[in-house]
């Protein structure tokens, strides 16, 4: 059985990716309470694999999540996306008109303000995480109190949904990038590549590797950029290409080289 790191607990958004991803395998996820902490164990287990969120459709990118995944040497292996729904989620029997306090993660409160705005007599109680929150109304038998939290957690934890999809966007997505091994392959039909580069801190640094990429036929998908410590407005460029010819990818790496200091190949893999 695989056993997938995942940031959180059981029910949370990092173990529903992992368990759509790996949905033909039966699979163990192991939670940890910070990405920190994950990457530590996958840096002392090499059988660990792990799935961590890197880009949200709403709050952006995960930046620190790009340098823990170059640091690590790890090889992104494939990637997911899943629509952030909140329920509201209860003890069995609760009313609605019961709850005296509703409890979840500050963003998932932010991202249901609408519906909590029809319900004013629920105090809004931030808490660690969603997830989190369904497992506590759960344990500590809180009669009185809703977790926002997603139905897969409501499940788990034996609690009832009172009112599905209530969060304000229904197009609210979070990718995932599924970490392998330092040396897992790429799979045949992989259409999308990761990076890692710096190019020095001069006029058209950036625009020659893009002007590159562009005569390759390579889409650049997404382009993040955090600065180098000790490296005073120098800057590590995170970019995700996709390409119909993968001969053609690597002729426009070969390309680009020159130009960039520690290219870095994340990895290859097909795209979600």
């Amino acid at each position: 059985m695989r056993k997938i790191g995942i940031q959180g607990i059981p029910g949370c958004f990092h173990d529903i990716a992992a368990h759509e991803w790996f949905s033909d395998e039966e699979i163990e996820t192991i939670g940890f309470g910070s990405f920190e902490d994950m990457f530590a164990a996958l840096d002392s287990e090499p059988e660990l694999l792990a799935a961590v969120a890197i880009e949200n459709t709403i709050a952006g990118a995960l930046l620190q999540n790009f340098e823990y995944i170059r640091k690590s040497g790890r090889k992104v292996i494939g990637e997911c996306r899943i629509r952030v729904s909140h329920s509201l989620c209860v003890l069995p029997g609760t009313a609605i008109e019961d709850i005296s306090e509703v409890r979840s993660h500050y963003m998932a409160l932010l991202q249901c303000r609408q519906f909590l705005a029809l319900h004013p007599h629920m105090k809004k109680v931030e808490d660690f995480d969603t997830a989190g929150c369904a497992k506590k109304v759960a344990e500590q038998k809180m009669k009185s109190t809703a977790a926002i939290s997603p139905a897969y957690a409501a499940r788990l934890y034996g609690l009832e949904v009172l009112a599905e999809g209530i969060e304000d966007d229904n197009r609210n997505f979070t990718r995932f990038l599924i970490i392998g091994g330092k040396d897992s392959p790429a799979p045949a039909d992989a259409d999308k590549i990761s990076v890692a580069f710096t190019v020095p801190h001069e006029k058209g640094a950036l625009s020659k590797v893009l002007t590159i990429l562009t005569f390759y036929d390579i889409n650049l998908t997404m382009l993040q950029s955090m600065p180098v410590v000790g490296h005073e407005w120098e800057y590590r460029f995170y970019a995700d290409l996709t390409f119909d010819n993968r001969e053609r990818c690597e002729q426009a790496l070969a390309a680009v080289k020159p130009l960039t200091s520690d290219l870095r190949i994340l990895g290859i893999y097909k795209s979600a």
